[in-house]
Parts: structure tokens; C-alpha cells; sequence
């Protein structure tokens, strides 16, 4: 890649503030340190049409290479970020989400109890991670290496 990874936030939960968002705290300074820009961050309740339209924004007019999600993945009542995100991605990538969990069932069994997933808009790939602080930094850490080369694919690059 030529330049840094143009990156999109969506905190989707009822009950986060800006200052209470651990999480996405935490994915701004793991983008920063390998020199990406988050063009863009936003809080969500767990309403459809919120993340909907925060996805489609990020990916249409800001134009971010990866949107990364947080929370609404679990099996709550309210947890609908990953119904969203196939309904707003035009392509699945059911291989990211497999493989968070697979990662994630070495540390916990709660792993399987994510309903994360992962899929393409345009010219940019969405990414469903869990909520709490310490499961969207490992999630981070297991997808990270292969970002950059995902966005070269989705622009039409080799494997």
C-alpha cells in the first residue's frame, strides 16, 4: 500500500459515552501506532438505521479502506451490528469473523457466543468486533497483519 490505511470507527451501544468507550479507544491507538488515520469515529446505539448509516457514510463519502465495528455481536436482545453489517456490505468475508473466534476460542469459550462478521461495500471492508476493551484489542491483533493487503485486493491487486 502507498499510503496509510484510511480508517472508519462505529462503537455500536446503548449504554457508551465517548468518555465510557474503552474500546474504541483502544482501536484508534492501535490504528495510530501502525500509522493509519481514522478518518472518522462515531457512537451508535443499538438501532438499525444509526449503524446503517454510519457504515454507509464511512464507506461512500469517507471513503475509509476498513470500518472496524465494536459491540452489538452478542446474543442480546438489542445486539444487531452483525444483521446491519450483512444488510449494508454487498460481499461477505465469513473467513475474518471464522477466524477472530477460532483465535478468540484459545482464550476464552465465550468465543462462541460471538455473532461478529465481516464483509465488503465498495471499495471497503467492515469488520464486526466484540465490545469489551480487551476482546476488540485481540481481535485487532489477529486481523491487523492482514488489512493492508485486503484493501490491495478489493482495489484490484494480485493475491
Amino acid at each position: 500500500m502507498d499510503r496509510p490505511l484510511r480508517m472508519g470507527i462505529v462503537t455500536c451501544s446503548d449504554t457508551r459515552s465517548e468518555a465510557e468507550d474503552t474500546a474504541g479507544a483502544a482501536l484508534r491507538a492501535l490504528a495510530g501506532e501502525r500509522g493509519w488515520e481514522v478518518v472518522a469515529y462515531t457512537i451508535c446505539p443499538d438501532e438499525e438505521s444509526c449503524i446503517a448509516e454510519a457504515l454507509i457514510e464511512m464507506a461512500d463519502t469517507v471513503n475509509a479502506d476498513v470500518v472496524l465495528t465494536c459491540g452489538g455481536t452478542g446474543f442480546g436482545p438489542r445486539d444487531i451490528t452483525p444483521e446491519v453489517t450483512e444488510r449494508v456490505a454487498g460481499r461477505r468475508a465469513p473467513g475474518i469473523a471464522d477466524y477472530i473466534r477460532a483465535q478468540s476460542l484459545a482464550i476464552t469459550p465465550r468465543a462462541m457466543l460471538s455473532r461478529g462478521t465481516a464483509g465488503v461495500r465498495g471499495a471497503t471492508l467492515i469488520i464486526n468486533l466484540p465490545g469489551s476493551e480487551k476482546a476488540a484489542r485481540e481481535s485487532f491483533g489477529f486481523v491487523a497483519s492482514q488489512l493492508e493487503h485486503a484493501v490491495d485486493m478489493m482495489a484490484g491487486g494480485g493475491h
